[in-house]
């Protein structure tokens, strides 16, 4: 396989440049990973129907990754009970190293061929789920032997990687290839690829949940109540909603009822009764 995300940069002499032609080419580069992704957004549309038909019918999603991918989907997956609402285990990684050892970077951690799948059986995992294998490189081996037992159990496997015909792609059944090109520091896929990535985990958790009816128009109506900020936000969001011109009103509501969605169809509900 061509390891491009392993070519030497476009770029030569970096430690010559200026803060201005670095910033520059820089941002040169990160405007071909958007271009990236619209040529991958046919695959990247595969991955989210199933995750949201897996999900819908019981099953959860799981990350398995090391470095730079795999920490960003850590860093996605823990906004969405707050967000959304759901539960702590609808979105879960399975992270090289641990999660505990996130700001570690336990790189060496990637070539443990055994503790992934390890971990995914700890969680339980079963056909009802989906697994998706992060890796930049698309051979990671922590990623790569996590897919081959996903196979070995007839569980929906997908990937996310920055090489075309990877083994990694080859274990998997939904396969999204981002080929963002050589990194502006050789080899330094936290930049362009982890860019990518984090994109991706975006269109991947918001698509799902507004899918699975987290939200309503283009409202949070089902984000946790868990600071004055998103609080006030929340009471708006239902005045707004409901027709509701008491703020104090429209917060009592929210707090008994725990959510903009519920103590929305609490109003219409308690609105109708009384028609």
């Amino acid at each position: 396989m061509l390891k491009i995300t392993e070519q030497e940069s476009n770029y030569r002499h970096l430690e010559k440049m200026s803060v201005e032609e670095i910033t520059k080419n820089i941002n040169k580069e990160d405007q071909s990973v958007a271009l990236a992704i619209e040529h991958a957004l046919p695959a990247i549309n595969d991955l989210i129907n199933t995750i949201v038909d897996k999900i819908s019918t019981g099953g959860r999603l799981f990350y398995v990754g090391a470095g730079s991918g795999g920490r960003l989907s850590v860093l996605d997956t823990i906004e969405l009970p707050t967000t959304f609402g759901v539960s702590n285990d609808l979105f879960n990684v399975i992270l090289a190293g641990g999660k505990e050892h996130l700001i570690e970077a336990p790189e060496e951690k990637e070539d443990d061929i055994n503790s992934a799948w390890e971990m995914l059986v700890q969680h339980k995992v079963n056909v009802k789920d989906i697994v998706i294998g992060i890796s930049a490189s698309g051979t990671t081996p922590f990623v790569l032997s996590a897919l081959k037992e996903c196979r070995k159990n007839n569980i929906s496997a997908g990937c996310i990687v920055s090489n075309p015909n990877s083994t990694i792609a080859e274990q998997s059944d939904y396969i999204v290839e981002l080929i963002t090109g050589p990194e502006f520091i050789s080899g330094s896929t936290r930049m362009k690829c982890g860019t990518a990535q984090k994109m991706i985990f975006d269109m991947i958790s918001t698509s799902t949940m507004i899918k699975l009816g987290r939200v309503q128009d283009n409202k949070m109506v089902n984000v946790k109540l868990i600071n004055d900020k998103i609080i006030d936000r929340a009471v708006k969001m239902l005045m707004g909603n409901t027709g509701i011109t008491d703020y104090a009103k429209a917060k009592e509501l929210l707090l008994k009822e725990g959510s903009v969605k519920k103590a929305e169809d609490s109003w219409k509900n308690n609105n109708k009764s009384t028609e």
